[in-house]
């Protein structure tokens, strides 16, 4: 499968880099390839190097800003002009979405990939990795939303939500007939 990782560049604690790597070795060692922002840095780097230690493949989509951040020896880096150029071509080259923490850029990925599910212009499975209790406030939000008639589809329907990064590669090979 070809995962989409959304999640920040920032340096973090443990709390959110042990659970990042966790899943990444998951992922490479499952013979997946992580499709990511492209960063060097941070918790992308953390989750880079662990998918690519454990054997996955690395497909990488950076912007013309952040390009000189962008990590060499990816299997595949490409450079997209714009922001929203660089979301469309993360998507267009996943089977599927996991949302790590992040800040506003990764929130806005997130509502743009939710938004595409809402409209059922994706199928792909989304997956919230709440980690450390991170998107609690977010889940609260999601389930206002819903039950105020605000989601046109249920939640279950949009996203899942793991609290560990086990569940969530299990979540995405069920829901894509892997193994």
């Amino acid at each position: 499968m070809r995962i989409c990782v959304f999640l920040s560049a920032a340096d973090l604690d443990d709390r959110y880099t042990r659970p990042a790597r966790e899943f990444a070795e998951l992922l490479g060692k499952g013979g997946h390839t992580l499709v990511w922002g492209g960063s060097d840095v941070g918790l992308m780097k953390v989750v880079a190097d662990g998918v690519q230690e454990a054997g996955g493949r690395l497909c990488g989509v950076s912007v013309g800003f952040l390009a000189a951040k962008a990590r060499p020896g990816a299997d595949e880096m490409v450079v997209a002009g714009d922001l929203a150029e660089r979301k469309r071509l993360l998507l267009a080259k996943a089977d599927a979405v996991v949302i790590m923490v992040g800040g506003t850029g990764t929130l806005d990925e997130a509502t743009e990939i939710l938004e595409l599910k809402k409209h059922g212009h994706t199928d792909m499975p989304v997956v919230l990795l709440n980690t450390a209790g991170f998107y609690d406030g977010l889940k609260e939000q999601f389930r206002r939303m819903e039950s105020e008639g605000f989601l046109p589809r249920p939640l279950t329907d949009l996203v899942f939500f793991a609290e560990e990064p086990v569940a969530a590669l299990a979540y995405l090979e069920e829901s894509q007939g892997v193994r």
